[in-house]
């Protein structure tokens, strides 16, 4: 683990302070509490051992890039401040490094505005579970429509709000030894239709000794929010479709899953597509705002983009076509990797 912590530190480095850093001496420490220690005087940098077996590596990856900013500020800057003060935080904003590196993101306040907004979108998210079609899917338009409204007040919001409003990042599912057609198609839904800017990034996974790669959307805590319901939804319902598809139609062959996975996330592109369109008769367009380019960029200032091969066209995909254009998003019931909905859209207790 250590030699693999090695080389995400130079990757690092590289990546962000282009290379002027020597490297520290690599620890892992016992502490749970704490995360990560830059110890400038010894030049240590210790990543806790805890973190690293039992949280997702990409969290590793946040909390070591938090402490080779320490590192950088200390030996590049040597500004005398705490270690937390302005230049730290500078740093941080600048290369899109979290400041905090607490692990897991944070919580939305519940006194945001957006967070009020997210609320009234996973209401209308439940009512789009009703048994009559027409109701649901009204319900289900209605809440694409308030997320639309919201990024468009955001979009048109003056300089000054604009240089409050602060973006994140999540990492969606788990790390995948392959990135298949339905995955793909999965995180172009999101980047296109849910206001987030995706990216499949390389991952570390420690307890198997192979590498990765997950899904991170960066944007708005409110759209991250909703995109990582809409991944963990369709992700669900998906695998039921084809359990369906399975069962009646007596086809299991990993070639017909694929096949039929790709096709469901297709049509329901298409469906949001046709929508996107009566959106934009309405007078309801929104265009990427240039603080979202920048602070993906600023995470990634490196990205190459790789074209794969899809999954086979065949009956299979024409059926998980036709059933993704008859999905209605909704609050799922029973669904997402702990048996109940996602923690981003769940009801609030009391």
């Amino acid at each position: 683990m250590l030699e693999r912590l090695c080389a995400d530190w130079e990757d690092v480095n590289y990546t962000f302070f282009r290379g002027v850093l020597r490297p520290p001496v690599l620890l892992l420490s016992d502490a749970r509490q704490r995360l990560g220690q830059w110890n400038g005087e010894l030049r240590t940098l210790e990543i806790s051992r805890p973190l690293v077996l039992e949280r997702p590596w990409v969290e590793v990856i946040e909390v070591l890039k938090h402490e080779v900013a320490h590192q950088f500020v200390e030996e590049c800057l040597s500004v005398d401040e705490p270690p937390h003060g302005p230049a730290f935080q500078g740093i941080c904003e600048r290369l899109g490094i979290d400041a905090r590196a607490s692990g897991p993101p944070a919580a939305m306040d519940d006194d945001d505005p957006a967070s009020r907004t997210v609320d009234r979108i996973r209401k209308l998210l439940a009512l789009a579970q009703s048994p009559n079609q027409h109701e649901a899917e009204a319900a289900a338009t209605a809440a694409r429509r308030l997320m639309l409204k919201f990024n468009i007040e955001v979009e048109q919001a003056s300089p000054r709000v604009a240089e409050r409003r602060r973006y994140g990042f999540r990492h969606l599912g788990r790390p995948s030894g392959r990135i298949l057609e339905h995955d793909r198609r999965l995180s172009t839904i999101l980047s296109r239709y849910f206001f987030v800017q995706a990216l499949w990034i390389p991952v570390y996974r420690p307890l198997e000794g192979k590498r990765g790669s997950i899904l991170e959307i960066c944007g708005l805590e409110a759209n991250l929010v909703m995109a990582e319901h809409v991944h963990a939804f369709l992700s669900a319902t998906a695998t039921r479709l084809w359990a369906d598809y399975r069962r009646t139609a007596k086809r299991s062959s990993n070639r017909d899953r694929q096949a039929f996975l790709a096709g469901v996330m297709r049509g329901f592109e298409a469906k949001l597509a046709a929508q996107s369109e009566q959106f934009q008769e309405q007078g309801l367009v929104w265009v990427p705002t240039a603080e979202l380019k920048g602070y993906f960029r600023r995470r990634y200032p490196r990205v190459q983009t790789v074209r794969r091969g899809g999954a086979r066209r065949n009956d299979a995909y024409s059926e998980g076509h036709r059933a993704g254009r008859e999905i209605v998003l909704s609050r799922p019931v029973e669904s997402g990797p702990s048996g109940g909905a996602p923690k981003a859209l769940r009801g609030k207790s009391g």
